[in-house]
């Protein structure tokens, strides 16, 4: 990680890259995971890339934005709580979001991508149940 960077958001390169990251991920849904865009009516809106965005900001290390606008963990597990969401799509869900890291330019280093991967599992399989 180095002397300079303290987070996974820092290391990562700040906001501007996570939002690539996840604009890239939610492209990737529209174009290839219909059973995951159909959970946002086929497109997903510049509201809600730019929420999650947010969310990954803020458990990455980076400003509180999600929770002192949107009430934090709490609101968006209610979002996501009668999606009846599958373990196939939980699989393409996290698929897509490790391409789209590639895809953005995100830090290739192993521990890096085990940090947010690690959270995409662990959120996911939250998901599912």
């Amino acid at each position: 990680m180095g002397d300079t960077a303290a987070t996974i958001y820092q290391w990562g390169g700040g906001r501007e890259a996570f939002a690539r990251w996840l604009n890239r991920f939610y492209d990737l849904v529209e174009l290839e995971a219909p059973e995951i865009a159909a959970m946002f009516g086929g497109r997903v809106s510049e509201e809600h890339r730019a929420h999650v965005t947010e969310w990954w900001v803020e458990v990455m290390g980076g400003p509180a934005v999600y929770s002192e606008r949107r009430g934090g963990y709490e609101h968006m597990l209610a979002h996501h709580h009668d999606l009846a969401i599958t373990e196939e799509q939980r699989l393409v869900f996290v698929t897509l979001l490790s391409r789209a890291a590639d895809d953005a330019g995100l830090p290739a280093d192993p521990e890096f991508r085990a940090a947010i991967m690690g959270y995409a599992e662990w959120g996911t399989r939250l998901a599912v149940q």
